[in-house]
């Protein structure tokens, strides 16, 4: 006879599962699909399966939570190129520039996003790494004297969109740039 509190136990299954549905930060999905899988474990050790409930919880809860904790956490990135003059080593030189970034990070932080600053040593490789994929937006200084003090170029549509909204640096302006996918990375 199977007590009450398994049908308990087994109510927090759904529960769980519309909680990961419905979560919006990636990282907390990770925390309850974490709880998801052990919920599953225990209901399959209390009804008797206790080789189904071992291998739930070592792979559908401990190794499956591990893959996505390293894909989320690498995939979350914004990969943001710089020229090396622009950066020194452990902090940013210009006030503009690091008024700039910090603005930035204010931005993707709401999206649970991170920025990576990847340094260039001349403005011709920091165009070919953009256009080689290896970076989301370069920032480069401007070469008019009219226009803001830096020129952001971003390659990534749904970036470009978040950052056009709601990125307020008036010394900086944006622009969307379309990477050919024929294009060989020679």
């Amino acid at each position: 006879m199977i007590d009450n509190y398994i049908y308990a136990i087994v109510a927090l299954m759904p529960l769980a599962a519309l909680m990961l549905v419905f979560q919006v930060n990636p990282y907390h999905a990770l925390v309850i699909r974490g709880i998801l899988g052990a919920i599953a474990a225990l209901i399959y050790a209390v009804l008797g399966a206790a080789d189904v409930a071992l291998t739930e919880a070592l792979v559908g809860t401990m190794l499956a939570i591990t893959l996505y904790v390293v894909a989320v956490r690498s995939s979350l990135v914004m990969r943001l190129g710089v020229l090396s003059e622009m950066k020194a080593r452990k902090d940013i030189k210009d006030i503009y520039l690091r008024e700039l970034i910090t603005n930035l990070q204010k931005v993707i932080t709401q999206y649970h996003l991170r920025l990576e600053i990847v340094e260039y040593s001349n403005s011709k490789a920091l165009e070919k790494a953009l256009m080689a994929k290896e970076v989301h937006a370069i920032c480069s200084k401007s070469a008019s004297n009219n226009s803001p003090m830096y020129q952001t170029a971003i390659r990534v549509q749904r970036l470009f969109e978040i950052m056009q909204t709601e990125l307020i640096a008036p010394e900086t302006t944006l622009t969307y740039v379309t990477v050919n996918k024929e294009e060989d990375h020679s």
